[in-house]
C-alpha cells in the first residue's frame, strides 16, 4: 500500500501478512506509518494505491465487521456522557449482540464495579480496557489494537500481555502496535518494523535473536589461564568490568569443551543477545524523524 496526505508520503510500498495463531507485533518510530496503517485496513482512511484485506476482503466489504475484526484504535474515541455499559451495548445493538455479552466482556476486562459511571471520569487505563471490550465484542478472530497498554498500570499491562497470548492460542490472527519495546518482547511472536512507511524488517522473535546475537558472557576463577586459551583458539576475549570475560568469534559449546580439556571451572557461560530495544534502535536508527536534540528533516 502507498498512501499520500497531500505532499507528505505516509506509506511507501508497505507489504506485509499478518497470521492466525500468533501476536504480531508493528513496531516503528513516532511517524512511521503504524496507526496510518491500521486505520486504512479498517477502512477509516483509503489508501492511495494498493489494498488492505481481511481473510480476503476489504473491510468495508464485510457485512458484520464486528464478528470478523475488532480494533482499537484510539482509547478517548468515545461519547464522555454515556456509560461504560451503554456504550458497549449501543455497538453491540448494531450487530444483534445480546446484553450478556456486554456483562461478559466488562468483567473480563475488570470494569464490572464502574459499568454504570460515565466515561468521561475514566483514567486512561480504563478506558484502554473499555476499548479493548469493544474489540472482542463480536468474538472476532482478527484483533487489531494501537498502543494498547498506553496507561495502563504494572497489573493491567500483565492483563493484556495474558490476553493477547491467549487470543493467538485460539487461533486468532492478533496485530499490535507498541512503543514500550521491553513489554513486545514478552508479548510477540513475530516483528514487523516499519520507518517512514516502509517495511525495515520481518521476522520471528527467535530469528530476531538469532540474527542479532552479540557475545558470550564467561566467569571462572581462572579467567587468565581461560583468556589465554580462548585467544589461542582465535576468539576475540575482552575483560568484564565485574572480572567476567566477553567472548565473541565463537559459541558456547566450544567454549565449555576448551574449558574442560585443560581442567579450568566455569561458573557463568551465557550467550547474550541483543535486546529487542537494541535491535529496533538500530534498525529503525536512520528511520526516526524525532530524535533527542531536535527534529531529523525528511
Amino acid at each position: 500500500m502507498t498512501k499520500r496526505y497531500g505532499p507528505t508520503l505516509a506509506l511507501d510500498r508497505l507489504s506485509f501478512q499478518a497470521h492466525p495463531g500468533r501476536v504480531t507485533g508493528f513496531l516503528g518510530p513516532n511517524g512511521a506509518g503504524k496507526s496510518t496503517t491500521l486505520r486504512v485496513i479498517v477502512g477509516l482512511h483509503g489508501p492511495t494505491s494498493g489494498v488492505a484485506l481481511v481473510n480476503g476482503r476489504r473491510y468495508a466489504e464485510i457485512s458484520r465487521p464486528l464478528y470478523e475484526v475488532g480494533a482499537l484504535l484510539d482509547a478517548g474515541a468515545v461519547h464522555p456522557g454515556r456509560t461504560a455499559f451503554k456504550q458497549l451495548a449501543c455497538l453491540a445493538r448494531s450487530h444483534r449482540i445480546g446484553t450478556s455479552r456486554v456483562k461478559t466482556l466488562l468483567e473480563q476486562v475488570g470494569l464490572q464495579d464502574v459499568a454504570h459511571k460515565r466515561i468521561g471520569g475514566f483514567s486512561l487505563g480504563m478506558r484502554q480496557r473499555l476499548g479493548i471490550a469493544a474489540a472482542l465484542l463480536g468474538d472476532p478472530g482478527v484483533v487489531l489494537l494501537d498502543e494498547p497498554v498506553n496507561g495502563l498500570d504494572a497489573e493491567g499491562i500483565h492483563w493484556v500481555r495474558g490476553l493477547m497470548r491467549t487470543l493467538a492460542s485460539e487461533g486468532r490472527t492478533v496485530l499490535l502496535s507498541s512503543h514500550l519495546m521491553s513489554e513486545m518482547a514478552l508479548t510477540v511472536d513475530h516483528v514487523l518494523i516499519i520507518g517512514r512507511g516502509r517495511l525495515i524488517a520481518e521476522s520471528s522473535m527467535e530469528d530476531l535473536a538469532k540474527r542479532f546475537r552479540r557475545d558470550i558472557l564467561v566467569r571462572s576463577p581462572m579467567h587468565v589461564e581461560l583468556g589465554g586459551v580462548l585467544r589461542a583458539a582465535g576468539m576475540s576475549v575482552s575483560s568484564e568490568p565485574r572480572g567476567g570475560l566477553v567472548v565473541t568469534g565463537s559459541d558456547t559449546a566450544t567454549i565449555g569443551d576448551l574449558a574442560a580439556e585443560r581442567r579450568i571451572p566455569i561458573h557463568e557461560l551465557t550467550q547474550r543477545s541483543a535486546t529487542l530495544e537494541d535491535v529496533y534502535l538500530e534498525m529503525t536508527d536512520e528511520a526516526a524523524d524525532y530524535r533527542a536534540g531536535g527534529r531529523r528533516s525528511l
